[in-house]
């Protein structure tokens, strides 16, 4: 555990001791007719700590991006509270079938997205009555509770509410205190959604919250959720699909909890419903996740969300309470540590049986390519307690992720192995097999999202083990070797590489790179390459020493040279070796773009890039002067058809004109599409004037046809755009929909060639992949003296497509 928070039994009356405060004392109204501060959370259950330090602990596991404190509350008996890492290490001994444990762990999380912020007022009602009516369950029972998963994003809506809500609050849905802005409470500081996070660990929420997750591997763990304001409440057993890996018992329990559940609401009179909508494909959800990795994960969905506010009227003319969302999550938080509590054997022994040794059809994974990439997927594999090793000089033969059928794959001393025959192998199969098998193709979220694709490396997967040698970091040397070379030459073609230049450039430091391949000193470069000349930055004091420190920082090797004559292709004076300058980016926020798009791109500059970026909102942008910008990118979103008028249209225009340059992602391509003087343009598509009869009842199933639920397909690369720097001639895309354009006169960087429309993994519809055959993914045009790039996938999406983002580099250094 990394801190206890001070339990300072002497500063509290012998009176507090006797009788326990509820929460409605304790913060001095009744729970549900006011929303908790966080740091009012954060007071009660300190004090409640304090005031029961022998079957409670309080323990502070991290920060987030605004310094709010997350907590992990430990309680159960006195007895088992003195025995707590006993507890826990006999528990973990089951992952190697050498354990007996008696106890079972329940974890429940509240409030990962933050205007969904009913549930951590239903922790307090539930810890309260856990220590008090109900602790008879704990007699067996190990409860963890994180009250706030992000309280970044709950303090956000809470304030906003309390700003605007009417006193006495208004049930009218039209009324302001119903309607959350833009910048809604949902999302963590940089706007990510922390419930699809669990897997990629993007965010410092989810990093803290797995390190002390994989301490307990918990038998339950239930997400609390809302929805909309006029859906019934949704508990387990969860729908279709679900992963092949995801075993007998844990559908069975699914549906004992369900059951249990049921039986309070239907005394209750509450409506709520199961097997629907919230299926367990996905692997980066907080009930996906926990299940593979041997729990009972679920998802709990309270209708109400940021609308619902203190209380609110339904499209049926109910009024929909916070104290009644409170009571619905409280009774299932409740009924769910019953339910563990009177099956503490079958949970062990299943949990037990889960880690025993698993028959996978495809048991190792032996990876090549970019050392970068590689390091980049060990890191990601570190934080998830993932064994592996490296490979041998050898052919390894079985599935060819790049080619989509058996073939070999040779390996080196620098291959990673990773192997399912570990603990964590049921996690390792899920993350890294070629195609999920799909038992439903209508899914809650993306179909495909194996880590080779994303991290763009070559694989094979095997049919059986492979021997695998003890992984060891690189030796290499960094820094500068010869201070007083002509030029200092290093790679380009991974995002590190772009870390590396964006810290050169910050520091003023001007940097070359070339157009065309070159031969110097007897190592071929490929287009892209930097070159640093001493005699560029001469003017820079201690040149030397920023170059050496930021080689170490970022592990890039740089070769020292003599001379600017090389032995083949372009000389450092060529005009096709061109000067990269410190740039002024500014972003578009507001409403014509998605929360989410923005956060990424946010989240990409301040905490990988590490580079500045001026935030433009819509609301004042027609006031900005963009000329003191040389780059203006309009993320993904649903406006821009509004938002684009002729004025705002023609303002862009003239700034590319004059030398800007214009990145639009996603939707704000659909935007740009329709305005006058821009090249792109949307696909025709060839209309079907068949009547199709058909049962009501089967229209839910016909527009899956049209659909394309994160899916991953092999395009073509023209590695001799700038865009594509760094590349080579092929590249896996994520597309999460079927927006499609035509291609280019020119500037086709990537794009789905004849044959490219069939997925190499995930689903698309039949009436999808004829829309999205032949059609672009990422270009550039040239206008007046700037560029304008289009980019129609998403290479940051949810910040774990790794091998995405050296395009969005190249769109911002590359391309001039």
């Amino acid at each position: 555990m990394k801190r206890l928070l001070p339990i300072l039994l002497f500063t509290l009356p012998t009176f507090l001791l006797a009788q326990l405060k509820s929460p409605s004392e304790f913060l001095g109204y009744e729970l549900g007719t006011q929303f908790t501060r966080h740091h009012q959370v954060v007071d009660y259950y300190q004090y409640l700590a304090q005031a029961e330090p022998n079957r409670m602990k309080l323990m502070e596991y991290g920060k987030t991006n605004e310094r709010r404190p997350l907590l992990l509350a430990y309680l159960s008996t006195e007895a088992n509270m003195n025995n707590l890492e006993e507890i826990r290490a006999e528990h973990l001994k089951n992952v190697d079938g050498s354990g007996s444990p008696s106890k079972v762990i329940v974890w429940l999380s509240y409030n990962v997205h933050g205007n969904e912020s009913v549930s951590t007022e239903a922790s307090m009602q539930t810890i309260y009555d856990l220590l008090t009516s109900k602790k008879d369950y704990l007699e067996n029972t190990v409860v963890i509770m994180d009250p706030c998963i992000n309280p970044d994003g709950r303090d956000r809506y809470v304030n906003w509410y309390n700003q605007y809500k009417n006193t006495p609050f208004n049930v009218d849905p039209n009324s302001k205190e119903h309607h959350e802005g833009w910048w809604s409470g949902r999302s963590n500081h940089y706007m990510f959604d922390l419930n699809r996070d669990w897997a990629w660990l993007t965010q410092v929420e989810s990093q803290q919250r797995l390190k002390q997750f994989n301490k307990w591997l918990p038998h339950v763990h239930v997400d609390f959720h809302e929805q909309g304001v006029d859906n019934p409440y949704y508990f387990a057993p969860a729908a279709e699909p679900f992963h092949e890996v995801i075993t007998d018992f844990q559908r069975e329990f699914q549906e004992t909890v369900g059951k249990n559940h049921a039986k309070y609401f239907d005394a209750n009179g509450w409506f709520y419903f199961t097997k629907e909508v919230f299926d367990l494909l996905y692997p980066s959800y907080g009930d996906t996740y926990p299940t593979y990795n041997g729990g009972i994960g679920m998802t709990y969905e309270q209708g109400g969300s940021g609308r619902a506010g203190l209380g609110i009227i339904t499209s049926i003319g109910d009024t929909l309470t916070l104290k009644d969302r409170i009571a619905h999550h409280y009774t299932t938080g409740i009924s769910t540590v019953e339910v563990a509590s009177k099956n503490v054997d079958r949970l062990n022994s299943e949990f037990k049986k889960f880690y025993q040794q698993k028959n996978f059809k495809q048991q190792s994974y032996i990876l090549n390519g970019n050392a970068d990439k590689l390091e980049a997927l060990a890191n990601l594999l570190d934080k998830h307690e993932i064994e592996y090793g490296t490979g041998s000089n050898t052919s390894y033969k079985g599935f060819r992720y790049d080619t989509s059928k058996s073939g070999t794959l040779r390996g080196t001393d620098k291959s990673l192995v990773v192997s399912t025959d570990q603990k964590k192998g049921t996690l390792v199969k899920v993350l890294f097999e070629p195609n999920a098998k799909l038992s439903d193709s209508v899914t809650y979220d993306i179909t495909a999202w194996s880590l080779p694709y994303a991290y763009g490396l070559d694989a094979v997967a095997t049919d059986g083990t492979v021997q695998q040698n003890t992984y060891q970091a690189t030796n290499e040397t960094y820094g500068v070797t010869s201070p007083d070379s002509y030029a200092y030459l290093t790679d380009w073609n991974s995002i590190k590489d772009a870390k590396f230049l964006a810290e050169l450039l910050k520091h003023k430091i001007r940097v070359r790179y070339a157009q065309k391949p070159f031969k110097a000193d007897g190592i071929n470069y490929k287009r892209g390459s930097l070159i640093i000349i001493g005699a560029d930055n001469k003017h820079i004091d201690g040149f030397s020493t920023i170059l050496d420190e930021a080689s170490k920082k970022f592990s890039k090797s740089l070769t020292p040279t003599s001379t600017g004559f090389v032995e083949s292709g372009k000389d450092f004076g060529s005009s096709s070796v061109e000067v990269l300058q410190e740039l002024k980016i500014a972003v578009l926020s507001g409403e014509p773009t998605s929360t989410l798009r923005f956060g990424e791109i946010w989240h990409f500059f301040e905490q990988q890039l590490n580079y500045p970026i001026t935030v433009l909102d819509e609301s004042y942008f027609g006031r900005v002067n963009l000329s003191e910008y040389d780059i203006l990118i309009l993320p993904d979103g649903w406006g821009y058809r509004s938002f684009l008028s002729e004025k705002v249209t023609d303002k862009i225009k003239d700034w590319v004109s004059q030398g800007g340059k214009l990145i639009a992602m996603g939707g704000a391509i659909d935007g740009l599409a329709k305005q006058k003087g821009f090249g792109i343009k949307e696909k025709e598509q060839k209309k079907d004037t068949t009547v199709n009869l058909q049962a009501f009842d089967a229209s839910e199933r016909d527009y899956i046809k049209s659909a394309i639920t994160g899916a991953i397909f092999k395009t073509t690369v023209d590695s001799t755009n700038p865009l594509a720097y760094g590349y080579e001639d092929s590249y896996f895309t994520l597309k999460l929909g079927d927006r499609s354009y035509n291609y280019l006169d020119g500037g086709n960087a990537v794009y789905l060639a004849e044959g490219q429309n069939i997925p190499v993994s995930g689903f698309a519809g039949s009436e999808a992949k004829k829309k999205i055959s032949e059609t672009l993914i990422f270009g550039t045009e040239r206008m007046g003296r700037g560029q304008v790039i289009y980019m129609i996938d998403n290479p940051l999406f949810r910040g774990f497509w790794e091998n995405g983002k050296l395009f969005f580099a190249n769109a911002l250094f590359m391309v001039n």
